[in-house]
């Protein structure tokens, strides 16, 4: 399975609406998050999905520096039920932070509290204490492109 990426004026209708579509099942049904989800971050982000026959198995979108937080930030990371387990969101999660790191060299995300050690597993330090957001426990946390996080970058021109 790859990894499509894509900047929101590139998505189709149909890959659009199959994204908002996972959110709300993931989010507002499975989590029963009332919230607005279109909040026009969406327009500042490169998204990324895994997807088979059209239909999104795990997503997430990266958010432009200085649109969410001033830093780069990553977040909608999701996973369907039927497909979780499968190590999806780990892979995405460790191309996002490829990609967000090429635009920053720190990523601030807000990450739900039980996904906390997964999160450290991915390099991300907790910088907050636990606060509820969408009736969710959160927290804050970074990572930073150290000797740790040494992605390769694409050559530029001399």
């Amino acid at each position: 399975m790859k990894i499509t990426e894509k900047r929101f004026e590139e998505l189709t209708t149909d890959e659009l609406y199959e994204i908002l579509r996972c959110r709300a099942e993931v989010f507002v049904m499975g989590q029963n998050c009332i919230y607005q989800d279109m909040d026009g971050i969406d327009k500042h982000s490169t998204h990324l999905y895994i997807e088979e026959n059209g239909r999104i198995k795990s997503y997430l979108r990266i958010i432009d520096p200085g649109i969410k937080f001033p830093p780069a930030s990553i977040g909608r990371v999701l996973t369907l039920k039927e497909y979780r387990g499968n190590g999806l969101a780990r892979r995405l999660m460790s191309e996002a932070i490829r990609i967000a790191h090429r635009k920053a060299p720190v990523i601030e995300i807000e990450a739900q509290a039980y996904l906390l050690e997964f999160y450290r597993s991915l390099g991300f330090r907790q910088t907050s204490d636990v606060f509820m957001l969408e009736n969710i426990p959160h927290v804050t946390m970074v990572s930073e492109l150290n000797e740790k996080h040494q992605y390769p970058h694409p050559p530029t021109d001399s």
